[in-house]
């Protein structure tokens, strides 16, 4: 296949966009308005593919410092985004361009944030081939858990005990148009529990809302008119991913977030294919928070994992 690799210029953003559309691995947060919403952190290096036609045929999201690219450090993931049309023998093709082209550049190494199976709205592997040909190494591995909604799963004894009793508390749930209401107890529990600060701060997360409204959602869980439990979903048609989960001391104590994520997870049954809680890990995934995981395989989630390779170009 003859094509060509251009660096991604702002007067390519509705030719993306639209591309985007059309993509086997489609996600909104490949959307130009999402990624840039925090360009100033980071070095866009990303890339776009066209056929002699002046027709695109492959997107690849990312960034570069220190003479790295990464695909992309500002995203949760980000691989090759392609449509049906192309083929195990173009990827092969693509990735022999690219480490050309990177080289070119003066970049030395490639960081390959894989997009995991579940948001795969058709078989989308070729890339996995193309990194084995390579000699791509995987150096961490996340996991991840989840739950497929239209396969049997069970909550555990102990889960249903904890709902039924959250919903004789008294406990109100509610959906928010504002993600922000909800940051002082995000803030807190991740502060008190993980040493973290959220990956977005208020302004961004409203922003990211308004851009996306029916992507990202907020919710909240209040006893006496007080927030005591939060959840942030990031949503496409397959899946439905709690970005941020959170619960104060009195939220556990009348099993606030047991009660919101069955709340979510019969919701979600409405709209989506997978339930997806995110990762349980730490260390380059080298470290597994086993209470955490434990607390999601208890709803009936089982393990997805979010793969990351190393290419010397």
């Amino acid at each position: 296949m003859s094509f060509q690799i251009k660096k991604y210029e702002d007067a390519d953003k509705i030719a993306w966009n639209e591309f985007l559309l059309n993509c086997k691995n489609y996600h909104f947060m490949f959307n130009r308005d999402f990624m840039e919403y925090h360009s100033n952190r980071f070095e866009d290096f990303s890339l776009i593919f066209k056929n002699d036609k002046e027709e695109i045929i492959a997107l690849l999201p990312g960034n570069i410092k220190d003479n790295t690219f990464y695909s992309h450090q500002g995203l949760t993931f980000g691989g090759f985004l392609i449509n049906r049309e192309n083929h195990v023998v173009d990827m092969l093709d693509i990735f022999s361009k690219l480490r050309v082209f990177l080289k070119d550049q003066n970049i030395e190494k490639i960081i390959y944030k894989c997009i995991p199976i579940i948001y795969h709205n058709y078989p989308a592997q070729e890339d996995l081939y193309a990194l084995f040909v390579n000699e791509a190494s995987l150096y961490r591995r996340d996991v991840s858990a989840a739950i497929y909604l239209e396969e049997e799963y069970s909550y555990s004894k102990s889960k249903k005990w904890s709902i039924n009793k959250a919903k004789k508390n008294g406990l109100i749930l509610e959906e928010i148009n504002q993600p922000s209401l909800a940051w002082e107890v995000i803030r807190e529990v991740l502060k008190y529990h993980h040493n973290q600060q959220p990956v977005h701060n208020e302004i961004e997360i409203d922003l990211l809302k308004n851009r996306f409204p029916n992507n990202i959602r907020a919710y909240t869980c209040c006893l006496e008119g007080n927030i005591v439990a939060a959840a942030v979903t990031f949503e496409t048609d397959r899946v439905v991913h709690t970005q941020y989960l959170a619960c104060n001391s009195k939220g556990r104590e009348e099993r606030a977030l047991d009660y919101l994520i069955d709340f979510l997870i019969n919701k979600s049954m409405k709209s989506a294919k997978i339930f997806d809680f995110g990762i349980s890990n730490e260390n380059n995934g080298k470290y597994l928070n086993a209470g955490l995981i434990s607390q999601k395989e208890s709803f009936g989630a089982r393990a997805i994992v979010h793969d990351f390779y190393s290419i010397d170009v």
